[in-house]
């Protein structure tokens, strides 16, 4: 009798696997927008600061990106970077460990159509492709804490 198939988010695995995703929503906003692409690890580990993608703890079907602040009884404290957005431990509370899911590691952004100018094309080669990680956050909302 064939295996079923297993869904590509079913939680952590043996070896390390990289996954690309599309991101929906303003909740990252300043760090990611809508419509960026990240390259992201399952299974990697996680530190405060680190961009992750979860399960909603409540709608396990919905995929999330938020950003570990800190590691509390149960879980990780998530939160947008986006303070207005919501969407975050502030709603739900701790995230359970084996809802986080991956690690964001890079982020594309595609270029824009607005984005045609030589001015346009040179601000977007600058910043196209970036390294997400903790000493590159721009979240005033993560160091506040």
């Amino acid at each position: 009798m064939p295996e079923p198939a297993q869904e590509p988010w079913s939680g952590r695995t043996a070896r390390r696997s990289f996954q690309v995703v599309e991101v929906t929503g303003p909740s990252m906003v300043p760090t990611l927008y809508h419509g960026d692409w990240l390259l992201v690890q399952r299974g990697a580990a996680v530190r405060p600061g680190d961009v992750v993608i979860l399960r909603h703890p409540f709608q396990q079907d919905l995929l999330v990106v938020k950003r570990a602040a800190e590691r509390r009884d149960g879980g990780w404290w998530v939160l947008g970077d986006n303070a207005y957005a919501g969407g975050d431990s502030t709603d739900y509370g701790t995230v359970p460990e084996e809802l986080v899911l991956a690690r964001v590691r890079a982020r594309y952004r595609p270029l824009r159509k607005d984005q045609r100018s030589v001015f346009g094309l040179l601000g977007w080669a600058v910043s196209a492709v970036r390294r997400v990680s903790t000493a590159r956050s721009v979240s005033r909302r993560l160091r506040a804490r």
